[in-house]
């Protein structure tokens, strides 16, 4: 049982760091995107159990056997087993953990609601200032808003009540299959719900101390988003027409809250779009490396720790 807390407190800083640093640099994420996003979700979720499961088995340190054989529950009876300051490590541990825990609550609750925040007052804005109803606008549907503006703009906003915005530059700019191209990307954000991806990820991101987290979880798992809504709209156009389609709206950005077509790595995509076709082996091998982040360290450390927390109580 020793060996859990330090396994776990391991695993948690490298699965925060190390691990999301190295992945952040790799290329072959944009050959198979889905399997790229399942690994770093992982790798999210094993950061949080880790961190869970390492101040739990500190925490259990304290409950040392007492003269009876039952686990100790005072205060004082713990110092007289542990010494005074190897308790006081195991309470600030504990602590610390308790603390990472209310930070994540925190930051789920704050993201969620300043998000839906943003996204209701924008979307009444661009409600007020729609003109799809123009005849000069090519695509009519519930959905879709046309805002007055000469540069192509295209971007969605999720949620229950969710929106498509576009320009008036976008229908001038774009031909019809470049059109369609962009509205594919678009649904497919909203249909996937990508949003909630992105959400968790930058609640993860600010509930772990700055000295341990990585900022390339958060950029990474972005940019792996718009490619899989890349490759719905490529199944719909063909790669050309959304190739065209990105350049035109690389200069568009989205407000918080929402995902745009355009943004900075357009080049990367488009990029993507003339390269080979997705890898299996690769999508294999990081299915196989998510499952391995969650399953192994619960099979190697969290049983046998479970099994002697069991002993311990019906001693």
């Amino acid at each position: 049982m020793n060996i859990a807390a330090p396994v776990f407190g391991l695993l948690a800083l490298l699965l925060a760091g190390p691990a999301p640093a190295l992945l952040a640099r790799a290329t072959w994420p944009y050959r198979a995107p889905r399997a790229a996003l399942v690994l770093w979700q992982a790798i999210g979720l094993g950061a949080v159990l880790s961190a869970f499961g390492s101040g739990l088995a500190i925490a259990s340190e304290l409950l040392v056997p007492g003269a009876n054989g039952r686990p100790t529950t005072s205060p004082t009876k713990e110092i007289d087993a542990l010494g005074l300051p190897l308790w006081t490590i195991y309470v600030v541990v504990f602590a610390l953990t308790l603390l990472v825990g209310a930070r994540l609550i925190y930051a789920v609750l704050r993201v969620g609601v300043l998000t839906r925040r943003r996204r209701a007052r924008h979307r009444m804005l661009v409600d007020l200032l729609d003109r799809s109803a123009n005849d000069s606008t090519r695509v009519h549907s519930a959905d879709i808003r046309v805002l007055e503006a000469t540069e192509p703009i295209a971007y969605c906003l999720p949620g229950l009540r969710r929106r498509v915005v576009l320009s008036e530059g976008t229908f001038a700019s774009l031909d019809e299959s470049e059109l369609k191209a962009v509205l594919t990307h678009e649904r497919s954000h909203l249909r996937a719900r990508h949003d909630l991806v992105l959400e968790a990820f930058t609640a993860v991101h600010e509930a772990f101390p700055r000295f341990v987290r990585s900022g390339s979880a958060l950029g990474s798992v972005t940019l792996l988003v718009e490619l899989l809504a890349d490759d719905s709209a490529v199944k719909v156009t063909g790669p050309t027409p959304l190739a065209r389609a990105l350049v035109a709206c690389a200069g568009s950005a989205a407000p918080d809250g929402a995902l745009a077509a355009g943004g900075p790595h357009t080049l990367i995509r488009v990029q993507r779009l003339s390269g080979p076709a997705g890898d299996v082996r690769i999508a294999l091998a990081a299915y196989t490396a998510s499952a391995a982040i969650l399953v192994i360290p619960t099979i190697a450390v969290a049983v046998p720790w479970l099994v002697e927390i069991k002993r311990l109580f019906t001693a």
